[in-house]
């Protein structure tokens, strides 16, 4: 880094990523702070957009919040932490109604006399009936209010197609007292430069790291950032040998690129099979709770299917459901599917599990505060004990948004009492740009996502982990002269932390003995008596 220098931007509080968790966030503050807010893409690209299933929340007479916590709790395999879930069960109803207030409007059955209820869905894990959503396209419908709204707000900014580099800390600058962040370094891809911003407060709503697999139901830029800016800024991790493969991927072996369409898990809450290629159902070997039990159990039990008879892929049918009832509650999944010359009213979808959702991630307390000083990290990018071993469906939007509030209302209590610093270190711009480097991160970017697949997926063993992390190790030695010799580009950055995500998700598996949750390995097939959390500290320390 080079000499000191005045901020590009100043806030007073600096959001990176612009999905739920970060723009309800930024909605809620703008009343009382200015806000900038970073999106790596355009505003609305991220997993919230993509969002099919609904959000969680007690809304029926019948369920109550003690139901939604033990649902939780059971699909969470005894690692989560009950105050949390708690915390987001009890929660859940004003911060979804936050969102009908503002505009989002989801489905809902008429009654007598004229009235409406809500159309409440189930998914895997739940005992009852409590998914609200909008059709098939909840994260839609949620994802376009809240950009809406935050294009027009006149203290919300948004800068579009800029990454985060890296956290900017007070100890880089020589500033007394507790260690703090102090703002961020950013590559503005429409300049192709790298620019500082100055705020009191840092908050990482990046989502989650999906992207270091080959298959996965996740965009493009879900490539860790949060967790690993966190984790160089000297934060903990912890529960990242938790991750979360959806069962219900498209398969089409004409079309490769369909295998990144999720076909929600709410088809099955209305019903859907899951079938071999005879037509039988499967399910009911495994769990009691059929094609309903939580999805670490479904996914290995498509996967035991699959290798047991030399299958490419299974099927999913709701073909026995009326049309209409199909056409109408899942009119985007309908309609995409005849693009690819499948009708869900008629056809078995064939469907393979791909990575999802990154259960772990940077430790942090009710109010999304982490390790750091004035660093909060909220959503996918966060480990909040809600998750545990596994995540109970249609909790990870309501997740968001919790936290979106807690966070909120700690920063406009807390922010009045912190400082922003004046001047930032600006960035080395010395550096060669070698475009032959590129072809090079292009071929590594590959051999990390394979390599993860097959070694770290859903079934693991303890020579896979070793042999991923030593590749894994080799890539950082490369990675590392990249980043240190050549100008930067979005590629270099997302490389760079998925490789160190990887890493960290290699490390925690490696230290679980067991087999629990997501984590299955065939070396300690046996769940131990205690759950604990696998947590990393800076230095590599495992905490049992």
């Amino acid at each position: 880094m080079a000499h000191s220098t005045l901020p590009d931007y100043q806030c007073h509080v600096l959001i990176i990523g612009s999905g739920a968790a970060g723009l309800s966030l930024a909605l809620r503050l703008a009343a009382h702070h200015d806000v900038l807010v970073l999106s790596k893409a355009q505003i609305s690209e991220g997993s919230t957009l993509y969002a099919q299933g609904g959000i969680a929340a007690v809304f029926d007479e019948t369920d109550s919040i003690e139901s939604h916590v033990e649902d939780t709790l059971i699909a969470g395999a005894g690692l989560c932490d009950r105050e949390a879930v708690s915390f987001v069960a009890r929660n859940a109803r004003h911060c979804v109604q936050w969102l009908i207030d503002r505009g989002v409007a989801f489905d809902c059955d008429p009654l007598a006399a004229g009235d409406m209820r809500y159309h409440l869905t189930r998914e895997g894990g739940h005992s009852h009936r409590r998914i609200l959503h909008s059709a098939d396209a909840t994260g839609r419908a949620v994802e376009t209010m809240l950009v809406s709204q935050a294009l027009s707000h006149p203290r919300i900014r948004i800068l579009e197609r800029a990454n985060a580099v890296d956290l900017i800390l007070s100890d880089r600058l020589g500033l007394p007292g507790p260690r703090r962040v102090t703002g961020a370094w950013i590559w503005n891809c429409n300049r192709e430069q790298v620019e500082t911003c100055s705020a009191r407060a840092v908050v990482l709503a990046t989502g989650g790291a999906a992207k270091v697999y080959q298959y996965t139901t996740n965009p493009d830029v879900a490539s860790g950032d949060g967790i690993a800016m966190a984790w160089r800024g000297g934060c903990r991790v912890a529960n990242l040998e938790f991750n979360q493969f959806h069962p219900t991927s498209l398969f089409h072996p004409v079309h490769p690129e369909a295998r990144s369409f999720l076909l929600t898990e709410a088809l099955r809450g209305e019903g859907a099979w899951l079938l071999r290629p005879d037509g039988t159902r499967f399910m009911p070997d495994f769990d009691a709770r059929a094609e309903l039990a939580p999805r670490d159990i479904v996914a290995r039990a498509i996967d035991h299917e699959m290798k047991l008879l030399g299958v490419d892929c299974v099927y999913l049918d709701i073909s026995h459901q009326p049309p209409e009832f199909v056409r109408a509650h899942f009119p985007t999944i309908y309609e995409k599917l005849l693009t690819f010359g499948l009708d869900l009213t008629r056809d078995r979808i064939p469907i393979v599990p791909a990575a999802h959702y990154t259960c772990g991630g940077v430790m942090v307390d009710a109010r999304g505060r982490t390790d750091v000083e004035g660093l909060y990290a909220i959503g996918e990018v966060s480990c909040t004990g809600l998750h545990g071993a596994n995540r109970m469906a249609s909790n990870s939007l309501l997740e968001c948004l919790v936290y979106g509030w807690s966070a909120a209302e700690d920063l406009i209590l807390t922010l009045p009492h912190r400082a922003a610093s004046d001047a930032l270190p600006a960035w080395d711009e010395s550096r060669v740009d070698d475009a032959d480097e590129r072809v090079v991160i292009q071929h590594n970017w590959h051999e990390l996502r394979l390599f993860m697949w097959d070694y770290v997926g859903i079934m693991r063993t303890t020579r896979r982990l070793e042999r991923a992390l030593h590749r894994i190790n080799l890539l950082q030695q490369e990675i590392d002269n990249y980043y240190a010799n050549f100008r930067l580009s979005s590629d270099l950055l997302e490389l760079r932390n998925l490789t160190q995500v990887a890493e960290l998700m290699v490390r925690c598996a490696l230290a679980r003995k067991e087999s629990r949750g997501l984590h299955f390995t065939r070396d300690y097939p046996e769940i131990l008596p205690d759950a604990k959390p696998s947590i990393l500290a800076p230095g590599y320390i495992i905490k049992r």
